[in-house]
């Protein structure tokens, strides 16, 4: 069974190392390449102000988070949850640095990578896309994703985004789950896999007449003529 954490947070500045705090961690579980709903998601007291220009981009507040749980209230929730998992983080630098950050305080913890596979989505466009613009919001109009409710950062939020985006980056699935279908009246209809019968009758298998044989070949001697080139498969 292949579980994958998709992992996003959002943050009281740019800098762990100026303390700067986590202040929401948003996370997404794909078991086999699909959403389960078993999702984590946790707003955190940071005991310390946040930038202004860091409530411009995700619009957290001081005032909404005083009276939320400390990271150290849930450091053992969350560590269970992704714990022997892969996470899939965008830009992941810079949301393990901040978690290896808040883990150092505590004691009892090691680095993020001592629990789990960290896998960074930015890092795996850049590669597949050299050159182009790799945000997440490029990747969302390059895979064609609706990313229309993202108007501020949220971590559960771009955690879900991220998920579609790295369903479609990686296999062309660009829906968290297969069952999913759209109905007559625009909404989502739930369709279960139909799975065929062991004991159905076999596939009729029709091969090519002599004619049609002597014919490919006749084309595929055109193609070599005209190209220049051995047809590698003509005599197979």
């Amino acid at each position: 069974m292949t579980r994958q954490i998709v992992l996003d947070t959002e943050t009281t500045g740019l800098e762990p190392a100026q303390g700067h705090r986590i202040i929401e961690i948003g996370c997404v579980e794909l078991i086999e390449r699909r959403a389960t709903g078993n999702d984590f998601h946790q707003y955190l007291q940071p005991d310390r102000e946040i930038d202004a220009g860091a409530v411009e981009v995700h619009g957290i507040t001081n005032e909404f988070l005083a009276d939320k749980p400390r990271f150290e209230d849930v450091v053992q929730d969350f560590m269970d949850y992704i714990k022997g998992a892969e996470l899939i983080i965008h830009n992941a630098p810079f949301d393990v640095g901040f978690i290896d950050a808040e883990l150092q305080r505590l004691q009892g913890w090691e680095a993020l990578e001592s629990y789990c596979k960290v896998t960074d989505t930015l890092a795996m466009a850049r590669r597949k896309h050299p050159g182009q613009r790799n945000s997440l919001d490029a990747l969302c109009g390059r895979y064609d994703i609706d990313n229309s409710q993202r108007q501020k950062h949220g971590a559960l939020l771009d955690a879900e985004i991220l998920a579609e985006v790295y369903l479609a980056m990686t296999g062309g699935q660009s829906a968290l789950s297969l069952d999913e279908e759209a109905g007559e009246d625009g909404g989502v209809e739930t369709q279960r896999i139909r799975r065929l019968c062991a004991d159905r009758p076999a596939l009729p298998v029709i091969p090519a007449s002599a004619a049609e044989r002597q014919q490919h070949q006749q084309w595929l001697a055109h193609l070599e003529e005209t190209s220049g080139v051995k047809m590698l498969w003509k005599d197979a």
